[in-house]
């Protein structure tokens, strides 16, 4: 959300990263989530890039399916034991195998149509 906004304001890394006191290698982790942003950091970037900070958190007030909101659905998962290690390995995954365990979750949860993108990177021997 950082990079698209940045680029669509027309800055660049190193221009950011002067603005906020920042090396640009510390932007560039900001924008590849290598590095979490603080909330008075990701404040100082939505002045720097002439936006709102609720720019960063479009979309998360969305319903679900079940009628939750995202937002929430999030918290809670961000609560369970294990999501922690969950999240840092699924950044690791590549996008075939992402997909491919998003499909797994979503069949083991019976919601199988909302995660299945019609594509079939890994098959299952035998079936």
């Amino acid at each position: 959300m950082i990079r698209a906004n940045r680029k669509r304001v027309g800055m660049s890394q190193s221009q950011l990263a002067e603005a906020l006191g920042l090396t640009f290698q510390q932007v560039q982790k900001y924008e590849r989530g290598s590095n979490r942003v603080s909330a008075s950091k990701l404040f100082e970037i939505a002045q720097t890039l002439d936006l709102t900070i609720s720019t960063f958190f479009e979309g998360l007030d969305r319903s679900s399916s079940d009628g939750e909101s995202i937002s929430a659905d999030l918290i809670q998962f961000a609560n369970l034991r294990g999501a922690d290690t969950l999240i840092h390995a699924y950044r690791r995954l590549t996008p075939n195998v992402r997909r491919a365990l998003a499909n797994l979750a979503g069949a083991m949860s019976g919601q199988a149509d909302e995660v299945d993108d019609g594509k079939r990177e890994i098959e299952v021997a035998g079936s």
